[in-house]
């Protein structure tokens, strides 16, 4: 005769193994997911978009072939360190404190982090590139990447292993690279980190000047003031350029995007290799845009869409809708909300941010998102005549229209009509035909500012 006690045990261990192969089953079927994140790139900068005559990007155009490409998606902050922080934490940069490049530390312990999050849901996780995030690369416990190589900005290696590994559980990679970034060793003459890229063509051949290359009319006073600040700062010494200069400006910062491009293909291929393509996520961004001449600007900041509206690609092979998407998309607050809807894991209590996968899985009819928020305060730029400014800024950006308001000047507010002056060139504040529509925007503000408790915009609100 059988001892029951026996059989008992038998049974309960066979429940076990059926309990634990089916999670390990599950945890097989979340997707892996890798985040591709250059440096300093405008969303229009890719050959997919404007064309090959000046540029060429085959990686980017491919993986906008076959996924959903977002052409209103906007950076938090155009600055790294802001931008980079609020991905992090799915939070606003006021919410986290982190506004400027200046910022070195967060109260790490008061919020979510990326890796932590798919960490615990039973993700590896790796990040290889560019970190920049108001957080030490060594506090794994808190931001939960356990494997690290932050310092490889040029070079793709580090992530293909990862990626190339035989993983037991989904995974999590972010392989972020410099490119194009040197941009601004570009325009302070300066050695370009991963060596120099080749001769310039005679002047005939570089790109023409931005057909927005013009000052905008009835500007702010504060954006009047820091292009001159800006320029007068000898770190970004654009302040004496020619037509020619800034059309050789543009010239490298095409090549530079092509260098990112290169390593874009260098971790699509990896995945691909790895045989793993048809069960990953593929997201492709960049952290802010570059002027690069636009409106006679440079570097990032401001809030003209050279410098805010950056590229955002979603591709999982077979799955992901194929084309493009104008719906509104903050890259910051919406990322961990979109990647954990995919991943199936809970998204953490009290994000602002909103998940992308219906629209990027093209099932839209009740998705719905009057606007999206970003933030700036513009601290790199030198006085002027002894006048030294660093103010603060707002953007709302509605399906229309781009509302801006600033801490400082006697004219703080702008209103461009982006549907029908995308270069925005005319500030449309003042002008009585657009007063119900900017009357709109300082209460989409208004409701942004009381909800996430941004004290420096209903500050700003308040004084006009």
């Amino acid at each position: 005769m059988v001892n029951k006690y026996f059989i008992k045990t038998a049974l309960i261990f066979v429940f076990c193994f059926f309990q634990i192969q089916q999670s390990f089953s599950e945890s097989k079927q979340k997707p892996n997911i890798v985040i591709i994140m250059t440096d300093q790139q405008f969303a229009d900068a890719m050959s997919c978009v404007m064309g090959n005559d000046y540029l060429s990007t085959p990686n980017m155009d491919l993986l906008a072939e076959k996924g959903v490409r977002f052409t209103k998606a906007y950076a938090p902050n155009p600055l790294c360190l802001p931008m980079r922080t609020s991905m992090a934490t799915g939070l606003f940069p006021h919410q986290t404190e982190v506004l400027t490049n200046n910022n070195k530390k967060i109260k790490a312990t008061e919020y979510s982090f990326l890796g932590k999050i798919f960490k615990d849901a039973g993700y590896e996780t790796g990040y290889f590139g560019k970190w920049h995030i108001a957080l030490k690369e060594e506090e794994k416990e808190i931001h939960g990447f356990d494997t690290m190589f932050p310092k490889s900005n040029l070079d793709a290696e580090p992530a293909i292993d990862f990626i190339k590994q035989d993983h037991k559980k989904p995974f999590l990679a972010v392989a972020s690279f410099l490119s194009p970034h040197e941009i601004c060793q570009w325009a302070r003459k300066e050695e370009l980190p991963g060596g120099p890229i080749s001769e310039l063509p005679a002047l005939e051949n570089l790109p023409p000047l931005k057909t927005n290359f013009g000052i905008p009319q009835n500007e702010t006073d504060v954006m009047a003031f820091m292009r001159e600040s800006y320029h007068a700062n000898r770190r970004f010494p654009v302040g004496e350029y020619t037509n020619a200069d800034w059309r050789r400006l543009a010239w490298g910062y095409n090549r530079l995007i092509e260098r990112a491009d290169d390593f874009v293909g260098e971790i699509t291929t990896a995945i691909k290799e790895s045989g793993q393509e048809e069960n990953t996520i593929v997201v492709f961004l960049s952290d802010h845009g570059d002027c690069a001449g636009s409106h006679h600007w440079n570097q990032k900041t401001v809030f003209y869409d050279e410098s805010a509206r950056v590229p955002l690609i979603v591709k999982w092979e077979g799955v992901t809708k194929k084309g493009t998407s104008n719906v509104l998309v903050n890259t910051g607050i919406d990322m961990i909300p979109t990647l954990c809807d995919f991943a199936g894991i809970d998204i953490p209590d009290g994000l602002p941010g909103k998940s992308m996968k219906a629209p990027i899985l093209d099932k839209t009819p009740n998705w719905k998102r009057d606007f999206i928020v970003s933030e700036n305060h513009m601290v790199q730029g030198d006085p002027v005549d002894e006048k030294a400014l660093q103010p603060f800024g707002r953007m709302i950006r509605s399906t229309n229209y781009k509302y801006c308001i600033y801490s400082e000047g006697e004219e703080r507010e702008s209103l461009v009509d982006m549907q029908f002056d995308p270069g925005e060139m005319v500030n449309q504040a003042k002008n009585p035909v657009y007063k119900k529509v900017l009357e709109q925007h300082r209460s989409f503000l208004k409701e942004h500012a009381e909800e996430s408790k941004d004290k420096i915009a209903l500050e700003m609100l308040n004084e006009l």
